[in-house]
């Protein structure tokens, strides 16, 4: 039968489900291996179909209702001539009762080794395809792995490489290899299934059996039908253009303007005020008066000239009447630092609804509400509830919680981390997340983009929006509310439940999204991604001023995926005629405690050039100055005489090693494209990143080798998409 009619004839019935034998004629359709079995009404037809299968055989009840057989004892296994059929049948009978609507008989298919595959409807995403290991292990470890649909032969590949148990999948205790085609038809023969058939919301093939010859049977499969769940009503996206502007406003207007310290209305002033902002700044306050000398206006329409952003710090209940005042004044864009909507719960989101169909009614844009506010140091624009000024740089910023964000910027500023611009996106009344990251995509100045995620409203315009992005920049993403009780936590701080964090991440690792396990993780991304070379591979070399250092870093790089391959005799040569005899001519390369400030630079440049190294780790080759300073400290203070010249020389001396060493590294990545990432020897003064002048690269060191390692972890999986997706 026409698998859409067997489908429709299902729903005339009332059934939610198909039948075992109508699900295997579907699945068969779409390329899927299923088992050979045949459907009879009577014990002695089952008796006959045995005999021409061939004994042993399995032995099913069938029914439009019976969709966890194994519960109620309606499957019996390896049955071995005709009396076992008989026997089995009158059990399976009687457990079914009414229900049974005839039997099922299969061949034995022999296999050790069980995986489940399926689909089933995310209320975010849509479709999503499961592959992992099946049988009664599947809950129990719960070594399963998700793509959003469509996939392709590839993303299948894919998908079977990241299961933890895929070592089963090769010749196993004397049974063959697992025939890889099956497996691939299979998952891309779900996907197919998941765009075509829209009627089907849930496909279980559990198990599917890898044989002793290693070919994959489909023994056991689940149909459920219905309607699938509308996707939530997306929001209308804001052009990259339109937003743009919003970051580069030539007047502004803050409405609840203070002069009392501490008020969001006087810090906002401040801030503003003390970033260098160029343009108008208009304060509005209903009392009047003025505020540092500044005149302030009673209301919206007294201000003499243009505004083109509204900045708005007004109990939520006054803001719906600033809708007329802004359209009057013709102030397209307002940012609403304002909370008291959508994360209080319905009657928040209520107002929150209105407020938007409103602003839309009067041509009105909003940022916001529940916003920490926005800045944009290219334009010395600095709008947000705490004194932070990071420089100009190319990394762009959007945190969906305000503090997180000022926190990252702060840090940001601290380790010498330019930004291109940062925005708190609140409660994303009308303003989302996709919509940050298209307007990031098209903005030149853009290189990285680094997002904290606590939840989305459109999944499949979010995963569509980071694919494409992630093809012509990196995406680092941040998620909160991973856990149960972080879920809970999001849902009360954003108005808007997180969604299952296994898809998430899924969907995340198919677009190419970096993820991020913590927020500093954000940053040691957004610094390497703006300022060294994507690795072509995952062999890293490591030089070391101490041995310790070395293994250590060895074995976070062979954690974290990566390789740390033998030297070759050739480099081994090379560094033969720049360290002493006595090195050990290994990888990781360790100086031997030698403090000539050349040497370490040629032997970067030994490595660098080496072609089976992908990358360059270095430990303690900068900051140094700080243990030179330390040690010419102790010296004087256990009574010893140092000269001032000799001190001050020291500490200049190993300060221009360190400027040279950066310099060595950023020209070497330019002639071999090849990052080079440092670890700080001991210097907590020292910024993560180090400006060199004329470089399009900069010196990158981390104060651990952990993070270290871990953010050349991150770049690697992200250039493996790129070479995936065909972008590099």
């Amino acid at each position: 039968m026409d698998k859409r009619k067997l489908i429709a004839r299902a729903k005339k019935e009332g059934r939610t489900a198909l039948t075992e034998a109508e699900a295997k004629q579907v699945l068969g359709i779409y390329g899927i291996p299923v088992v050979k079995e045949a459907v009879v009404f009577r014990p002695e037809d089952a008796v006959q179909k045995a005999r021409q299968y061939g004994f042993p055989v399995v032995l099913k009840g069938l029914g439009s209702k019976l969709t966890h057989k194994t519960e109620r004892g309606l499957v019996r296994l390896n049955l071995k001539n005709s009396r076992d059929i008989l026997t089995a049948a009158t059990a399976i009978a009687r457990s079914a009762g009414e229900d049974l609507e005839g039997f099922l008989v299969q061949p034995m298919i022999k296999g050790r080794r069980e995986f489940v595959a399926g689909l089933f409807c995310d209320q975010h995403f849509g479709p999503i395809i499961m592959f992992g290991l099946g049988g009664i292990f599947t809950e129990a470890l719960g070594d399963v792995v998700f793509r959003i649909a469509p996939v392709s032969e590839v993303e299948a590949g894919l998908m079977i490489d990241e299961l933890h148990s895929s070592k089963l999948l090769d010749a196993f205790r004397g049974e063959s290899a697992a025939w890889r085609e099956d497996l691939v038809r299979t998952i891309v023969g779900l996907s197919r299934l998941a765009e075509e058939l829209t009627d089907i919301t849930e496909v279980d093939i559990n198990p599917l059996v890898i044989g002793s010859d290693g070919r994959a049977t489909a023994v056991d499969a689940l149909i459920i039908i219905g309607e699938r769940s509308a996707a939530a009503s997306a929001h209308p996206p804001v052009q990259p253009a339109e937003l743009k502007k919003i970051f580069y406003p030539r007047s502004l207007a803050l409405i609840g303007a203070s002069s009392q310290l501490g008020k969001w209305g006087n810090m906002l002033f401040s801030n503003v005020l003390a970033g260098g902002y160029e343009g108008e700044l208009y304060l509005v306050n209903a009392k009047g008066q003025e505020i540092a000398g500044r005149k302030v206006y009673k209301t919206v329409r007294e201000i003499p000239g243009e505004v083109d952003l509204g900045i708005v710090t007004l109990p939520a209940a006054h803001v719906p009447a600033l809708i007329p005042e802004f359209q009057a004044k013709g102030i397209r864009y307002m940012l609403l630092i304002t909370s008291g909507f959508s994360e209080l719960g319905s009657q928040g989101r209520q107002s929150e609804a209105d407020l938007v169909e409103a602003a839309r009614q009067a041509g009105i844009t909003i940022i916001g509400p529940n916003t920490m506010g926005i800045c944009n140091p290219h334009a010395k624009f600095y709008c947000t509830g705490s004194p932070c000024w990071p420089k100009m740089g190319s990394v762009g910023l959007v945190s969906q919680s305000g503090n997180l964000g000022i926190q990252l910027l702060d840090f940001a500023e601290a380790e010498g981390i330019g930004i291109r611009a940062f925005c708190g996106s609140g409660n994303e009344a009308m303003i989302t997340i996709e919509d940050y990251i298209r307007t990031f995509e098209a903005d030149e100045m853009t290189k990285t983009v680094l997002l904290y995620i606590e939840s989305i409203k459109d999944g499949r315009r979010f995963f569509s929006t980071a694919r494409q992005v992630s093809k012509i920049k990196p995406v680092v993403l941040l998620k909160g509310g991973r856990t149960a009780a972080g879920n809970r936590a999001a849902a009360s701080h954003t108005g808007a439940l997180a969604s299952n964090i296994r898809i998430f991440n899924a969907a995340c690792r198919q677009a190419g999204v970096v993820l991020a396990d913590q927020p500093m993780d954000l940053l040691d991304l957004s610094a390497a991604f703006s300022s060294l070379p994507l690795p072509r591979g995952k062999r890293v070399a490591i030089m070391t001023l101490g041995g310790g250092w070395g293994v250590v870093a060895t074995d976070l790089c062979i954690e974290q995926g990566l390789e740390v391959p033998p030297l070759t005799q050739d480099v081994i040569a090379r560094i033969d005629k720049i360290l002493p005899p006595y090195w050990s001519r290994e990888n990781p390369v360790d100086l031997v405690g030698e403090f000539d400030t050349s040497m370490p630079r040629k032997i970067l440049e030994a490595l660098v050039n080496w072609d089976q190294c992908d990358a360059v780790i270095h430990l303690g080759l900068v900051g140094r100055t700080h243990m030179v300073v330390k040690t010419l400290d102790a010296a004087r203070a256990s009574g010893q005489e140092i000269d001032q010249a000799l001190y001050n020389e020291g500490q200049k001396l190993y300060e221009q090693a360190e400027k040279d060493f950066f310099a060595c590294s950023t020209s070497l990545m330019e002639k071999y494209a090849k990052p080079i990432i440092g670890v700080f020897l001991d210097d907590t003064k020292s910024r993560t990143v180090t400006e060199v002048p004329d470089s399009p690269y900069r010196g990158i060191a981390f104060l651990t080798p952990e993070r270290a390692v871990k953010t050349l972890s991150s770049m690697v999986a992200y250039s493996r998409w790129l070479k995936k997706e065909q972008c590099r």
